[in-house]
């Protein structure tokens, strides 16, 4: 999507949270752009950030940023993404597109819509991403061929949309428009489910069978390694759709529970051809 307004080659980009979501977003985008900014409140990863050349400028506070920044780019926890929208009046003065990388997106996109009319603002989600964080752990080719969602809100204009576009190109992954409601009731059950069912098994698991894990325990439990500072403010902001799955849940293992307690196995025969089915559907796109 091309708009002669925008041109992501004379842009100047400022990431604002250089974890492995937007450390990676500044590796995908490195010489992509005409310069790229990064602004972290920790000093260990503003000094990697500079040493390794991820980025052109690198500071802890986000009204050091240039005048002349054309798009910002919040990296960070739902909540800390809020907070520092709130703070972009002061912080930013200046015009500029707004965009974020956050979880879940109706209450993002709320505080987005207060914002001053001098900031042109519009929601993203792009799904990658690895149970470690930090810039440690950051990659070049993070967002390749990954779903990105992109919620704009009736104010943002046909330029941001321009940008986040050849933003989303410029990494090789995939852009899908989609409306903020819809968007946090479809994560709920691919994203935030799939974390609380990581973590409950790992929780359930008990601790003298480690030497006997297998690559099936891994695979289904890694997202319980995902950090809690950063899942909590999503599962808080995503509360009733969050829930709504949970129960939708509930109700298929206690399903699975009755064929086995009554030793009705042709019940659970069925039941788990289903569910083959069902993850073939799922899965083939």
């Amino acid at each position: 999507m091309e708009d002669i307004n925008f041109t992501l080659s004379e842009s100047k980009i400022a990431i604002i949270g250089l974890g492995l979501m937007g450390g990676s977003l500044a590796l995908g985008l490195r010489g992509k752009c005409a310069a790229l900014y990064g602004i972290d409140p920790h000093p260990a990863t503003l000094e990697l950030a500079l040493s390794q050349h991820i980025v052109d400028y690198a500071d802890s506070d986000p009204a050091t940023l240039p005048a002349d920044v054309d798009v910002v780019i919040l990296s960070a926890p739902v909540q800390s993404i809020i907070t520092l929208i709130d703070q972009l009046p002061i912080t930013i003065p200046h015009p500029c597109i707004v965009m974020d990388l956050g979880s879940t997106k109706r209450l993002v996109v709320e505080a987005m819509a207060k914002l001053p009319e001098r900031f042109d603002p519009i929601g993203g989600h792009p799904i990658c991403g690895k149970e470690k964080l930090s810039l440690a752990n950051a990659e070049r080719t993070l967002y390749y061929a990954a779903p990105f969602l992109l919620t704009p809100l009736d104010r943002t204009s046909p330029r941001a949309i321009s940008a986040a576009y050849q933003i989303i190109e410029a990494l090789g992954a995939k852009g899908k428009t989609l409306d903020a409601v819809d968007h946090d009731r479809i994560l709920a059950s691919t994203s935030h489910l799939p974390f609380l069912i990581s973590s409950a098994l790992a929780r359930t698991t008990p601790e003298d069978v480690a030497p006997f894990v297998g690559p099936g325990f891994k695979s289904t439990s890694r997202l319980a390694g995902t950090s809690s500072s950063m899942m909590l403010g999503v599962l808080q902001s995503n509360r009733e759709n969050v829930l709504n799955a949970l129960r939708g849940m509930q109700s298929q293992l206690a399903e699975i529970e009755s064929a086995l307690s009554s030793e009705d196995f042709t019940k659970l025969e069925s039941l788990l051809n289903e569910s083959q089915s069902a993850y073939h559907s799922l899965t083939v796109h």
